[in-house]
């Protein structure tokens, strides 16, 4: 992730005094409900009915669901470059491309 937005992030909380309440099991619970907020616009639709009708607040809740997790790997003290990493080095042994190129299935099925 790009570090000025990151910066920006942090101290848009820190100008705020939000840290203190920021621990990593709020933090958490909290990311949760903003991704069942992203849910909600598309509850009842197809994905081009959503889109259609509710692209602003899909956007709103998607940037929402990052600035927590911008606030969770920084409680952590991870990077968020390094963790995206390592989980797609991970990624790519479950999922190499010539078991998975075009497929849905997970890993143990391929």
């Amino acid at each position: 992730m790009n570090e000025e937005i990151v910066r920006e992030v942090l101290e848009f909380r820190k100008n705020r005094k939000w840290e203190q309440f920021h621990n990593p099991k709020d933090l958490a619970i909290s990311l949760s409900i903003e991704a069942s907020e992203l849910l909600e616009n598309f509850q009842w639709k197809t994905s081009e009915e959503a889109l259609d009708l509710k692209k602003e607040h899909i956007a709103d809740e998607l940037a929402d669901v990052l600035i927590y997790a911008i606030y969770l790997a920084d409680a952590l003290d991870v990077r968020l470059e390094d963790v995206i990493r390592d989980k797609l080095a991970k990624n790519e042994q479950k999922y190499p491309i010539e078991k998975a190129y075009g497929r849905k299935d997970k890993y143990t099925d391929l």
